[in-house]
């Protein structure tokens, strides 16, 4: 199963968005490094100072994307991206690639890592250890349960739980309720992505409800007059089912994870200052 790492710029970006974060947290890394490329002051070229500056335009990047702060992890990841891009564009001025390229200063980065890539190669790997590979992140492949459920939002900003209760109960009584709302339709929504939106402890109450049934429900946000409507559970899935997609997995995290280390090793070069981490 062993193979050699080849990646031209095109294949680095593929591998980069697939890697097993959030999709927009890796492609807004590689936005935000892109401009922070272009924007950053450059001193002493063995120097590298992550800067106020720095931090911004990370959380300007992610919350143009997910409408949302960045949590402290997903700000270390942006950072982290922006310091081996920086460290590659460095190290491509070293060794004068960026001759002729002053317009598009990106492919240097391009250049330096095709370069520390040419001699990397993937270890070798049996099927004993992919599944064991796979079994560490089961939780990436297993199927989680989905639901369908339908939330009445009120007009009125002062929803409080005994208002809910009330309003709820005339709907259950097939009744007109006192207060206005519009309803919204989810379908086939992954725990996952309902532990993320409205909490872990909502998923939890939610499956517990009895169907087609109008309830008061707690989120991470505030009570919510929700009714479940269809709920598919959860499935465990084999190794043998996946075993093709796991190896494709493991290659590309594999490259990913060696890639990651040839860049710190060149990064030993530098010193890396931070300045705006605690602003």
């Amino acid at each position: 199963m062993e193979s050699p790492i080849n990646i031209t710029p095109d294949t680095w970006l593929q591998r980069a968005i697939r890697e097993p974060l959030t999709h927009f947290l890796i492609l807004g890394a590689l936005i935000f490094a892109a401009d922070a490329l272009f924007l950053s002051v450059r001193g002493d070229p063995q120097e590298i100072v992550i800067t106020k500056e720095t931090y911004a335009e990370a959380r300007g990047a992610f919350v143009a994307g997910m409408k949302r702060e960045p949590t402290a992890a997903e700000l270390k990841v942006l950072t982290d991206r922006w310091v081996d891009n920086e460290v590659l564009f460095r190290e491509g001025l070293a060794l004068g690639m960026d001759r002729g390229d002053q317009a598009m200063k990106d492919r240097v980065v391009f250049k330096v890592l095709t370069a520390a890539q040419s001699g990397l190669a993937l270890p070798k790997i049996d099927d004993a250890g992919l599944q064991k590979w796979f079994e560490s992140r089961r939780d990436q492949y297993d199927l989680p349960a989905r639901y369908s459920f339908e939330e009445a939002v009120l007009s009125t900003s002062d929803s409080t739980p005994e208002k809910l209760k009330n309003f709820v109960t005339a709907l259950n009584a097939q009744q007109a309720p006192e207060l206005e709302s519009s309803l919204r339709i989810f379908k086939d929504r992954p725990k996952p992505n309902l532990d993320q939106s409205y909490g872990v402890a909502f998923a939890e109450a939610l499956a517990k409800q009895t169907m087609g049934t109008w309830v008061v429900l707690q989120t991470q946000e505030g009570y919510r007059a929700i009714r479940l409507t269809a709920l598919t559970p959860g499935r465990e899935v084999s190794y043998d089912e996946l075993k093709e997609r796991v190896y494709t997995d493991w290659k590309e995290f594999t490259s990913s994870q060696l890639t990651k280390n040839a860049i710190r090793e060149i990064a030993k070069k530098y010193r890396i200052r931070d300045e705006g981490k605690n602003s």
